[in-house]
């Protein structure tokens, strides 16, 4: 049992090597996923820290005219919701685009980060009205309690009639109190649905995007964020729901980890300070094209088929009013522009086409 105080016996569990805070150089560093066992202990983890890949989905944001860039708030929460994802995309095998949606009755009626199985990202937030600099997460999208976190799992190869496999809890606990914080509501998800201690340390800000999972491993068989667990598995993983005392001390430990600590300390230094007497094996690095990385499905042709799902009237009608067709990507910001040529384009029989404009903002 643990006698001393946390914050005390973190101090004391230290590496006794000088004390050196290793910040990050922020400027040109690339996104990078770790994963880690404890050996001898039913215990993993995982870390992840989005910085270019973070850096192009705000960049991309704040470049569209018809939205410009998010509010801080909104930022924050969007930035811990893609580190989330990436956690949890990475946590089980599954070949298919892991979904990660808040959605309720506050001015940030829906925020979403998708993060697929290569570890490519993309996230948007749809915001209404002004928000307080200070807004957190029940004043965006929990004002009346009505708020819900939803994870979906699309796989990539779906058969005719599949459909993907959603789960859907509330954002408040067990006694309706109002969760104030996205890790909060994930644990409370990840107790639901995979019967699993999880321990989550979130943080976000126009740089950095970061997060810390620890979770105690199944007791037999896995599947459960999939829905493919059977009632035994189920049933022996919720059986050891706070049980295990190595998990328990490391999750004190992952806990006591500060959101500054977080965003600026390098990997390895988190790693040492947090659980230097604990046994370690490490997984190499994901980074570059292996590890999470900005991309966007959206293009120009996506776009023109829409167009044509419109029809002639729709489009012209919009080209009478404002001389062109304007469609921007919710997740990537990018904006096409169609003007009357490329619009008659569409609806004209490809032996008769001309060339069009290419323009794209």
């Amino acid at each position: 049992m643990w006698k001393t105080p946390i914050a005390s016996r973190r101090a004391s569990r230290r590496s006794p090597e000088p004390r050196r805070c290793r910040h990050l150089k922020k400027e040109n560093v690339v996104s990078e996923l770790h994963k880690f066992l404890f050996d001898g202990l039913p215990v993993r983890g995982m870390i992840v820290r989005l910085t270019d890949a973070w850096q192009e989905i705000l960049a991309r944001r704040a470049s569209n005219t018809a939205t410009g860039a998010y509010p801080p708030p909104v930022a924050e929460l969007l930035g811990e919701m893609t580190a989330a994802a990436t956690l949890m995309q990475a946590n089980i095998k599954f070949n298919g685009a892991l979904i990660l949606q808040i959605f309720g009755d506050g001015p940030v009626k829906v925020a979403v980060a998708e993060a697929k199985p290569d570890l490519s990202l993309r996230a948007t937030a749809k915001v209404i009205g002004d928000l307080p600099a200070d807004a957190r997460l029940p004043d965006m999208v929990n004002v009346n309690n009505k708020g819900r976190c939803a994870i979906t799992l699309d796989p990539k190869d779906k058969l005719p009639g599949t459909t993907p496999y959603q789960g859907v809890v509330p954002l408040f606990g067990d006694n309706g109190e109002k969760l104030g914080k996205l890790s909060d509501v994930l644990q409370h998800y990840m107790l639901q649905s995979e019967q699993l201690d999880t321990t989550l340390v979130l943080a976000a800000d126009d740089k950095v995007a970061a997060g810390l999972l620890i979770q105690r491993l199944p007791v037999k068989g896995e599947g459960n964020l999939e829905g493919t667990a059977d009632k035994d598995h189920d049933q022996a993983n919720e059986d050891q729901i706070g049980r295990n005392e190595d998990y328990n001390r490391i999750s004190i430990l992952a806990s006591s980890l500060k959101r500054d600590e977080l965003l600026t300390l390098d990997v390895e230094t988190i790693l040492r300070r947090l659980f230097w007497e604990e046994k370690l094996l490490r997984f190499e690095p994901q980074t570059g094209a292996a590890g999470p990385h900005f991309a966007c499905t959206c293009g120009r042709e996506r776009v023109a088929q829409m167009i044509r799902g419109l029809g002639v009237e729709e489009a012209e009608s919009i080209l009478a009013e404002r001389g062109d067709i304007e469609v921007g990507c919710d997740f990537c910001g990018k904006q096409y522009r169609f003007d009357a040529v490329d619009a008659a384009q569409l609806f004209t029989p490809l032996g008769d086409q001309i060339p069009g404009s290419p323009v794209v903002q």
